[in-house]
């Protein structure tokens, strides 16, 4: 009996130290996944130059061909999600992956990785570097060839998977000419609104093979808490903003609203900014249009213009105030879809309103890639020979994409010198 007691103790005891292991497995699995997250972000934030369209080139390469985190109709799928949602685009997408892959604390690594080096170069500029006019450094034109590269060989990447067929190519091409002859914000929204359609229309009822599932660990009751959240703070701040009349609840108000009602990513953003902070004269225009050059320099998304007008304002805090500002309206807009637009998206119904969303995506693509890119960046055969080269580096020999940005850099200088 005393023998039957003991092992029966003995096997509780295995059992419980079986969970325990499993429990700490489960929490180093979980540790690694963010640090992962964290670490590629990182690097991308470092390296992703050229705006928006050039950031989800480099998401691609990284995330869908090198790492597989995602396959390419889940990729397209968040793109098409965030270009329909007011916010930076290429962020939310960058959040969108770090949420699949370790859940909520993966998209806030992925976000601060991504974010942190431009926010952090453009404080030191607007301390000390106010002056310096980087704009026509021989190094900024190279980067501005390296987003050439970038979008043409995610294009490439992209077109051969969403545009498999003569009907889903007609509506890229579509999308390419609509850019580019109507070329406002509104145009980018209604030509994915009509693509999904006419998607809608010529493929009810197929859908998508060889794709696998894409897991969103985001509850729908928390997804309707940052939608709820979102409107509140839409509507509360700007009274919260007259009751209180002090100057943190003017600056979180003025970012939040910019962040709110942009659509394109951050070009747009620049002049809804101006007209917040110059008349109302928490900004001068002087130092406002003296931040722009320096934005242009450096890596990750343009909305981290912010920091350096929070800065000017009110030194560090300013700086952390608007930069959560501007992105938390985008981002909860984000975190409150991601779960019913899984579901969605693999709806047999919405699968056709889906392939023509990804095909006018790719049309979008090839039309930025035309303009503000190429037309920005490629004005003399030396620059065209270097994108070429760049493009070959990336297609050709598989080189990792920091090369490319480093030959790019070296490139730009050696054009510098011999124009």
């Amino acid at each position: 009996m005393e023998n039957d007691r003991n092992m029966t103790a003995n096997d509780t005891h295995g059992g419980q130290q079986t969970d325990h292991n499993k429990q700490e497995n489960a929490n180093l699995q979980k540790k690694h996944s963010l640090l992962e997250v964290f670490l590629v972000s990182t690097k991308l934030g470092f390296t992703s130059f050229g705006g928006p369209i050039a950031h989800l080139g480099y998401f691609h390469d990284e995330y869908v061909h090198r790492r597989r985190w995602l396959d390419e109709r889940a990729y397209a799928d968040l793109v098409a999600l965030s270009q329909f949602l007011p916010g930076p685009a290429s962020s939310q997408v960058g959040l969108g992956i770090g949420v699949m892959r370790a859940g909520l604390m993966g998209g806030i690594v992925a976000f601060l990785g991504f974010t942190l080096p431009s926010v952090i170069a453009l404080v030191l500029f607007a301390l000390v570097l106010q002056g310096f006019d980087v704009g026509q450094a021989g190094w900024i034109q190279g980067l501005k060839i390296v987003a050439v590269a970038i979008v043409a060989h995610a294009i490439l990447g992209m077109a051969s998977k969403l545009t498999p067929d003569t009907k889903r190519r007609t509506l890229a091409l579509i999308a390419i000419l609509f850019t580019l002859l109507w070329p406002t914000v509104l145009s980018q929204v209604l030509i994915i609104g009509l693509a999904a359609l006419v998607g809608y229309w010529l493929y009810r009822g197929e859908q998508a093979k060889g794709e696998s599932p894409v897991h969103i660990p985001i509850s729908k009751t928390f997804a309707i808490t940052c939608l709820t959240l979102f409107f509140a703070l839409l509507f509360l701040l700007p009274i919260l903003r007259d009751v209180t009349s002090l100057d943190a609840i003017a600056v979180f108000d003025s970012f939040y609203r910019a962040g709110s009602l942009v659509f394109g990513g951050g070009h747009v953003v620049l002049p809804l900014l101006e007209r917040e902070l110059v008349p109302t004269g928490l900004l001068s225009e002087e130092a406002f249009l003296a931040g722009y050059g320096a934005t242009q320099a450096v890596p990750g998304p343009l909305f981290t213009f912010a920091a350096y007008l929070g800065t000017m304002m009110n030194g560090i805090i300013g700086a952390v105030l608007a930069t959560i500002a501007i992105f938390l309206p985008g981002f909860l807009l984000l975190l409150g879809a991601l779960p019913f637009w899984n579901k969605l998206r693999n709806e047999p119904k919405i699968q056709g309103a889906l392939f023509g969303v990804n095909a006018a995506v790719v049309g979008l693509l090839i039309a930025a890639l035309f303009h503000p890119i190429w037309t920005s960046s490629v004005h003399s055969p030396l620059d065209f020979s270097l994108a070429v080269l760049l493009f070959g580096m990336l297609a050709i020999w598989k080189l990792p994409p920091w090369t490319v940005v480093v030959a790019g850099c070296l490139g730009g200088i050696l054009i510098g010198v011999l124009s």
